[in-house]
């Protein structure tokens, strides 16, 4: 598992040109803290609508784009043996529940040693939720064919200006690192913006 990390990982920094964007999402308003995991696909699924441009798989050799209608979430865990990346398909058109109990069985396959190959390959957008360990941002690598990746810091309650006068609110630190070759700065800013739009919003 570590030898074809470190050959993903190699051969995306040989290959990608990547910068990163970041920003915070105050996350005050949820009432119910919920599951994290979900709301953050959610905003996911919501930003690929608005911005299609980071659902998208780029052929160097051709030099081409591609944008995917579906949305197949490539979801990084961490295990002993090295890092595992299980594609969550159709996000954007399956229910919260739906989504954990194929989330919680990928991660059991993969503490069992048994998850299939095929659910291992073809996302078309990945998250990083590395907050649940420690961290505020980062700048995860983007591996081709794929050309964005979003991850999650550790949400955390901060002091900002509102409205003129000093507020502790709890804010999730996000970072998005983009293929700049395909993906402009601007239709990452966007995305950006429509992930937070979405996880600022109160409903569950």
């Amino acid at each position: 598992v570590r030898r074809a990390m470190a050959a993903r990982m190699a051969h995306a920094r040989s290959e990608v040109v990547p910068a990163t964007v970041s920003d915070d999402a105050d996350v005050e308003a949820w009432v119910d803290r919920g599951d994290i995991t979900m709301r953050i696909i959610r905003a996911i699924a919501a930003a690929c609508v608005a911005e299609p441009a980071l659902n998208a798989w780029y052929d160097s050799t051709q030099q081409g784009r591609r944008l995917h209608q579906k949305i197949d979430l490539g979801i990084a865990v961490d295990t002993e043996d090295g890092l595992f990346v299980p594609v969550l398909r159709d996000v954007g058109r399956r229910s919260a529940e739906d989504l954990r109990q194929g989330l919680d069985r990928m991660r059991a396959d993969i503490k069992a040693r048994k998850i299939p190959p095929e659910e291992l390959r073809g996302a078309t957008i990945t998250l990083s939720n590395f907050g649940m360990l420690a961290g505020r941002y980062a700048a995860p690598v983007v591996v081709p064919p794929q050309v964005a990746i979003l991850s999650t810091g550790r949400v955390l309650p901060r002091v900002i200006a509102q409205d003129g006068t000093p507020a502790v609110r709890r804010l999730m630190p996000l970072s998005l690192t983009f293929d700049h070759r395909v993906v402009t700065g601007g239709e990452a800013a966007r995305f950006l913006a429509a992930v937070i739009s979405d996880l600022e919003s109160p409903e569950p």
